[in-house]
């Protein structure tokens, strides 16, 4: 590679990782600004939450599209064009007369920054030797991964600063200016040449496919799930999502046995050493979804308070970024079978440490280190040069498919956690029973009660035993306690014993993140022999 090449691609990998990195911090940043965004349009909760639901499945329509536009039309070429887009959302975003506007601008910005990620790496894997692709690949995913996690923090600290949520998106604009402006001067063109017209048949029924199944998904209950699924507006788009599905590969099979050019890489879905790539994917993705309860942990069990919950992310982010970029070396040096297979056993102990050791803060840290540092293997290079691997063409096709599927991990499987953590709270009531008694005896016994307050214990007691038994009705018996050191500990223990819930709810999160960290693992000694014939045939 001469002197003005090696200028050329690290040029094209500047410019693609902070483009990665603008589009995947947008997902996190919001989420510091939803309530103030909420109450600045007179929205509820629930409303609310619909400009995080607009912008992923934005971003789950978009990715296959602009990976086949990418692959037909040139990578150049839509990197300007996507960046352009999500420029322009985000400033549509920040303008925002009322709700209506904000969400439509919402789904333009997702549209922008759906494809960056994948027009980076179909570049990098059509312009790089193979001993270079690795680490490559793993700084765009350490860009993605770091982004994600950081994303809270910096939302946090803008909003702090300006006091505006606008701010978050206009900090966009002049970004997404300079990649544009750098995009035209400094960035190669490639594309593979594809025959005939772009399946516009089959991208509309892709389109329909992924918003029936995406939104069906987002109404799932985590504490109901399997009741949940029973609901019309679970069930019913779900199903007319996966009929659609059915239609659109027919429709793809015709087309490419007419010589056509399909929206999906549908001879490749013939090939199981690719199936199985995706279904890794799709584990990756529900297992990098463990990371949006993490905050949620370190306030609910650890007790660290909510306005700086966000900022003990930091070392999982820094973790995961360090493990894309290692993940990337790994797979240059190993194979990305290798890579995969350390990343999972790795998250796979990270995410155990979490119900079976921490107890203090400095626990948390290093088991953070370990679950990020594992997931971010995975982030960038491995599961993408497998999809990838023999493919003189579609890079970007084959890619956008594995993300697609990592999105609908990272879209079912929060459902799921979620409802591991509501039914942990659900118990209260039985552990009031159970283990309340002890737990308030422990702390009656470190407490220097009066006579006073120990009359006023007994008669507690009797009215506890009459049928208060759920925290609601303790909340209220402690609103009658006149006695400072009796309510000091009876409020104590009620702590102690949600917290104690949270740890049963969050166990039970923390360990289904350690089952699919197995399943990595297990479909990926399957993937290797197959990977290994495919390569030799």
């Amino acid at each position: 590679m001469t002197e003005k090449q090696n200028a050329s691609q690290t040029w094209a990998i500047a410019l693609f990782s902070i483009g990665v990195f603008m589009a995947a911090l947008d997902n996190g940043i919001i989420s510091a600004a939803l309530t103030t965004i909420n109450r600045s349009f007179d929205v509820d909760a629930n409303w609310g939450a619909w400009g995080v639901t607009l912008y992923t499945l934005g971003l789950a329509i978009s990715v296959p599209i602009i990976g086949k536009l990418s692959d037909r039309y040139g990578r150049k070429k839509l990197f300007i064009i996507e960046i352009a887009i999500f420029g322009i959302g985000s400033l549509l975003v920040a303008l925002s007369p009322n709700f209506s506007f904000y969400l439509i601008a919402r789904f333009i910005q997702a549209m922008g920054g759906g494809g960056i990620f994948i027009i980076g790496s179909s570049h990098i894997l059509s312009t790089l030797p193979v001993e270079k692709q690795g680490k490559a690949l793993g700084m765009l995913g350490g860009m993605n991964g770091i982004a994600a996690v950081l994303g809270p923090n910096i939302g946090s600290i803008l909003l702090d600063v300006t006091g505006s949520w606008h701010v978050l998106f206009l900090v966009n604009v002049p970004i997404a200016i300079v990649l544009v402006i750098l995009g035209f001067i400094k960035l190669d063109e490639t594309k593979d040449v594809q025959p005939g017209k772009l399946d516009l048949f089959g991208t509309i029924l892709l389109s329909l496919a992924i918003l029936g199944i995406m939104y069906g998904l987002t109404n799932l209950e985590g504490v109901h799930l399997l009741k949940s699924l029973f609901q019309p507006n679970v069930y019913g788009y779900i199903i007319a999502g996966i009929v659609l599905l059915i239609g659109l590969l027919v429709h793809e099979n015709r087309l490419e046995k007419r010589g056509g050019d399909p929206i999906l890489p549908f001879h490749l879905l013939r090939q199981p050493p690719y199936l199985l790539t995706l279904v890794i994917g799709a584990f990756s993705g529900a297992l990098l979804a463990g990371m949006i309860f993490i905050p949620a942990f370190s306030e609910q069990v650890l007790g660290i308070a909510s306005e700086n919950a966000g900022y003990w992310m930091t070392p999982l982010a820094l973790a995961a970024g360090l493990g894309a970029g290692l993940g990337g070396v790994f797979t240059d040096k190993r194979g990305p079978i290798f890579a995969v297979i350390l990343s999972s056993v790795i998250s796979a102990i990270g995410f155990l440490l979490f119900p079976l050791w921490i107890e203090v803060k400095w626990q948390f840290i290093i088991s953070s280190i370990i679950a990020g540092f594992g997931m971010g293997i995975i982030l960038g290079a491995p599961l993408n040069m497998l999809a990838t691997e023999k493919l003189q063409a579609n890079k970007g096709t084959a890619l956008a498919t594995l993300s697609l599927t990592r999105t609908l991990g990272m879209t079912l499987a929060p459902t799921i956690y979620a409802g591991f953590i509501a039914r942990g709270y659900n118990e209260m009531p039985a552990l009031f029973k159970t283990d309340f008694p002890e737990i308030l005896q422990d702390n009656l016994a470190k407490a220097n009660l009066s006579q006073e307050g120990a009359a006023e214990l007994q008669q507690l007691t009797a009215q506890m035993s009459s049928g208060a038994s759920a925290n609601t009705d303790m909340t209220q018996l402690l609103n009658q306690v006149q006695d400072p050191t009796l309510k000091e500990v009876l409020s104590t223990s009620v702590q102690q014993l949600t917290t104690l819930a949270a740890q049963n709810g969050y166990g039970g999160l923390f360990t289904s993140a350690v089952v699919i960290a197995t399943c990595i693992l297990i479909v990926t000694l399957f993937l290797a022999p197959l990977r290994k014939k495919s390569l030799q045939g």
